[in-house]
């Protein structure tokens, strides 16, 4: 059962959202995949639909070797690969001009005095620094940057600076701790804007709107009628040959740390007294430091980790992770965790939440599924007509987003059987398109001086500091073993029997 939307006047902020004032996005990391792929096309998408000012630049920033006019060939080859609409000549004409690029090294203070004086040659004093390198080089930049006095730490009004950081934000707590430690004394933490493009996603803001702005849901938002909640980020791919990087990582510091982490917090936080920045992240700090502790031995034996083997994925044969490029053949580091979360609080106590996130796993979805408990069991919960499936509210991040409602319904027919019904809301069919790409609108934001999206100092550590017991339980000589799963399956069968222990199974699940 399909949701259409109609006769139903949407507010128009987009006045509101346009940038105002000019400034130069400085990408450090610009020869590289993230740039090319999600970021310059975001820029260019912002420039075409007039939500960046005239006066604006991009510098890209990088150790290759290249003229202006080569960068500015780069760019259109990635605007012409990406998906939707042909670049138009005008277009690009108006674009490329505002393209430059600069050669130099992350950790040579020399470089940073040159690209000093390139900025202050007639580009917007504005200035955005955009951290799109390898996680080695974050500190090398901040100094860098700090070094040739240009983070403009302490300054109030314009012009500004202010610098995004992309994930990963350290390796564990600690990590995580110093890290903050260098660029806070480098930028005040209202300058700094750690990136989760997960946050930028339609339907993960939508989780606030869906819970806060209907009667309908935050009543039931709780341990009354909540039986448990379901969190799944599951992709086909695997390390696409990033092998050697992603072995350092693995999937519980590559995706649980982060994406699902925020998933987390906006499914479960409070509401925040305002919809200010500060009253959102105030909420989801309280709501990690809710999250009890997972002790080594418990994160031992009760968080289910495994690799993908190879298997099928799409109807093409696809290797194991021991055989990928530059995977060690000893390696122990997972491509697949699921594991029980508690929130020691009085809106979710004893509420089991399931996290499960993977590798080559049988489909590309993101999706946060709230399970109610069952009706009494009377009426039509008992045989012949029952028992009834409880409701679930469905919220699916990617990659269809949308939102899905299942309840029970009488079929059609003599006597009284009931089945159960969707009732299904797609953003592209509501809306007549696919929601826009998230760094669109986190580069929009950071341009404002918007950190709503973004993740603060203490909202880090706290995550880091309930994913690193994990880690360490990883370490424990209790550990269990490394569990193997095929490609092409939803991962091994032990994370089954997390849920089957409490008489439920997952929703996203082979049939």
């Amino acid at each position: 059962m399909a949701l259409t939307i109609e006769d139903i006047t949407f507010s128009d902020n987009s006045a509101r959202l346009r940038v105002p004032e000019a400034f130069t996005l400085v990408v450090f990391g610009a020869s590289g995949d993230l740039a090319r792929r999600k970021l310059i096309p975001a820029v260019f998408a912002l420039h075409c639909q007039g939500l960046l000012p005239e006066d604006f630049a991009v510098l890209g920033f990088a150790r290759t070797p290249m003229s202006d006019e080569e960068f500015r060939a780069r760019v259109r080859d990635s605007l012409d690969g990406c998906k939707g609409e042909p670049v138009s000549p005008e277009q690009w004409e108006r674009f490329t001009s505002r393209l430059h690029y600069f050669s130099g090294q992350y950790d040579r203070a020399a470089d940073y005095a040159t690209l000093r004086d390139r900025l202050a040659d007639g580009l917007p004093e504005n200035r955005l620094f955009y951290l799109a390198t390898p996680p080695e080089s974050f500190v090398p930049v901040v100094r860098g940057l700090a070094g040739a006095d240009l983070t403009r730490k302490g300054a109030a009004g314009a012009p500004w600076a202010r610098v995004i950081v992309e994930k990963p934000f350290g390796r564990d707590l600690a990590g995580a701790q110093a890290l903050n430690g260098e660029i806070l004394s480098a930028f005040d933490e209202r300058q700094v804007f750690r990136i989760d493009h997960y946050l930028g996603k339609e339907t993960v803001q939508n989780l606030l709107v869906l819970r806060f702005a209907n009667a309908i849901f935050e009543p039931l938002w709780n341990l009354k009628y909540v039986d448990h909640v379901q969190l799944t980020v599951a992709e086909t791919i695997g390390v696409e040959g990033r092998g050697g990087t992603f072995d350092r990582a693995g999937i519980l510091r590559d995706m649980v740390q982060n994406h699902l982490m925020q998933l987390l917090c906006l499914a479960a936080m409070e509401p925040p007294l305002t919809l200010s920045a500060e009253a959102i992240r105030d909420e989801k700090v309280r709501l990690l430091r809710s999250l009890r502790p997972q002790g080594p031995q418990c994160a031992a034996s009760g968080v289910v980790r495994g690799q993908y083997a190879a298997g099928t994925i799409d109807g093409r044969s696809v290797p194991g992770y021991l055989q990928e490029p530059n995977v060690p053949a000893d390696s122990q580091t997972e491509t697949f965790v699921a594991f029980q979360a508690h929130i020691d609080n009085w809106r979710w106590a004893g509420v089991p939440f399931y996290l499960r996130t993977g590798k080559r796993l049988a489909k590309k979805v993101t999706e946060v599924s709230v399970h109610f408990r069952p009706v009494p069991q009377v009426l039509f919960n008992l045989p012949p007509v029952g028992p009834q499936a409880p409701n679930v509210l469905a919220i699916r991040i990617q990659p269809d987003e949308g939102i899905s409602l299942a309840f029970q319904v009488k079929q059609p027919g003599p006597g009284l059987r009931s089945g159960t019904l969707k009732m299904d809301f797609s953003y592209a069919e509501a809306f007549g398109s696919a929601p826009p790409d998230a760094y669109q609108r986190l580069l929009l934001d950071a341009a404002l001086g918007d950190p709503t999206l973004f993740t603060r100092n203490d909202e880090v550590e706290a995550a880091w500091r309930f994913i690193t017991s994990i880690l360490e339980g990883f370490e424990s000589p209790l550990a269990c073993r490394m569990l193997s799963y095929p490609a092409g399956s939803w991962g091994p069968p032990e994370a089954d029997a997390l849920l089957r222990a409490d008489g439920a199974r997952w929703h996203l699940r082979e049939e």
